[in-house]
């Protein structure tokens, strides 16, 4: 049945939440705009505020034109508004889930045809599936879950061994939504597709990898949750585990979703066991400056807000290789990128740098050596610099990261999505780090706000 019902309806659990209104909404939008959606398609907000229909429309309304990349006409945007319903109810009750379901009949939706969007904290996932468990709702339905999935594998482990009691394999979509990005769909076709780059992609050529993924922000109003995981499990074993999961996989067999994760999973599989007596020259942990007075974070907090982790893979294509995973809060610049250092031939030269830009701005910049003009044998690096994001017209024409996503949950599409093998190989490799780290280190760095991170990081 899956892949040939249509899905008709979406319900976003979390549905007056930021999320929902400034990346959900706007990418359904989008969609809609572009014929993307199927004939009769309907959206359902589910959350506890007191909201009718109408006021509901109107909040979401002020966020579509403001976040909605495609250019809209107030005819347009009523259209969209008409196709959304608003339920009251406490998520947490399991038992307002018939209420639930009555209101879905009556909507004339199908729960074959729908997806179950959870844009809630992990706190929620249990009690929403057995709800819909308990009221019958999910049949062939399809859920999106977004991260964190559990705050330690013990915990992954109960939400998603939950949501396979009422959802099979294939309908579940765990979100990372920096796989949704277009820089990092594009590192496939950069790797694969370009015989430059194809045969010296491997310990031969390469010195070195970076996957840095800088935020300006603090915690602001995250404070809560994020003393209870950290810079870890908030970026680290989900984020930049997928990324560099893409940039050393081997060339998947025929690009189908399931291959390319069958070849992701081979570079978990193959992550080098760090020697935890040197923990220290393989993990850095840092804390921004006034983190402790940030709003619900214990005074005593040791929680990282910065990690530093440099890993290996043991293959014939990696051994050796440094792969270098940053990532931090309150820095000095907003940057996720890949950087990929290749040897340099000799000593008289730098290296071959190639760097993948995946935000703010999406592009590719490649230094390289030429001769310096006017002299006779001096070097001097140059750089070419594709800014794709700098073209209005590529800015008009590429999909959001949760447009990409939603459109893709409903093709039945997984290549976009982390898969639980990936989710359980990563957790059980952080959680050794973690126990290393706790016992033979102990040490926070703490640094200043509007910094590249601790003197420390490697």
């Amino acid at each position: 049945m899956n892949g040939i019902m249509k899905t008709k309806g979406i319900v976003i659990f979390g549905g007056t939440g930021d999320l929902a209104y400034r990346k959900l909404f706007p990418s359904l939008f989008n969609l809609f705009s572009l014929n993307q959606l199927e004939d009769g398609f309907q959206i359902v907000g589910v959350g506890r505020r007191g909201f009718t229909n109408h006021q509901y429309r109107d909040i979401i309304k002020d966020w579509v034109i403001k976040f909605s990349r495609v250019a809209h006409t107030e005819e347009k945007v009523e259209l969209f508004l008409d196709m959304i319903h608003y339920y009251e109810m406490d998520m947490n009750d399991i038992n307002m889930y018939d209420g639930l379901g009555e209101f879905l009949r009556k909507s004339n939706l199908n729960t074959d045809s729908l997806i179950y969007y959870y844009a809630v904290s992990p706190q929620l996932f249990a009690p929403i599936t057995d709800g819909l468990k308990l009221s019958n709702l999910t049949n062939d339905a399809k859920v999106m879950i977004e991260k964190p999935f559990g705050e330690t594998l013990e915990l992954a482990e109960k939400l998603y061994f939950n949501l396979k009691t009422c959802f099979s394999d294939e309908n579940i979509f765990h979100i990372d939504h920096y796989l949704g990005k277009e820089m990092i769909i594009n590192i496939m076709t950069l790797r694969f597709s370009n015989a430059v780059f194809y045969g010296i992609w491997n310990k031969d050529f390469i010195e070195s990898v970076e996957i840095n993924a800088y935020e300006t922000l603090g915690v602001d109003s995250r404070g809560g949750y994020y003393d209870k995981s950290g810079a870890l499990a908030d970026m680290i074993q989900n984020h930049l585990f997928q990324i560099m999961s893409i940039v050393a996989m081997e060339k998947p067999v025929d690009f189908s979703s399931a291959s390319i994760k069958a070849s992701q999973s081979e570079v978990f599989k193959s992550l080098k066991k760090i020697d935890f007596r040197k923990i220290d020259e393989s993990l850095v942990m840092g804390q921004y400056k006034g983190y402790l007075e940030e709003s619900k974070v214990s005074k005593d907090s040791k929680t990282e807000t910065f990690v530093s982790m440099k890993l290996e893979i043991e293959n014939d294509r990696w051994n050796g290789v440094p792969f270098i995973l940053r990532t931090g809060k309150k820095l000095e610049r907003r940057e996720s990128e890949v950087v990929i250092n290749f040897k340099a031939i000799d000593d008289r030269e730098k290296g071959n740098t190639l760097v993948i830009k995946i935000q703010p701005d999406e592009g590719v910049k490649f230094d390289f050596n030429i001769k310096k003009p006017g002299t006779e044998n001096s070097i001097q690096e140059v750089s070419m610099d594709f800014c794709q994001s700098c073209i209005l017209e590529n800015r008009m024409n590429t999909p959001e990261a949760y447009e990409r996503l939603i459109k893709a949950c409903m093709d039945s599409d997984k290549s976009l999505f982390s898969m639980w093998d990936h989710i359980e190989l990563s957790w059980k490799y952080i959680n050794e780090i973690v126990s290393a780290y706790k016992k033979y280190s102990n040490k926070l760095f703490i640094y200043e706000q509007g910094s590249l991170g601790p003197a420390e990081s490697l």
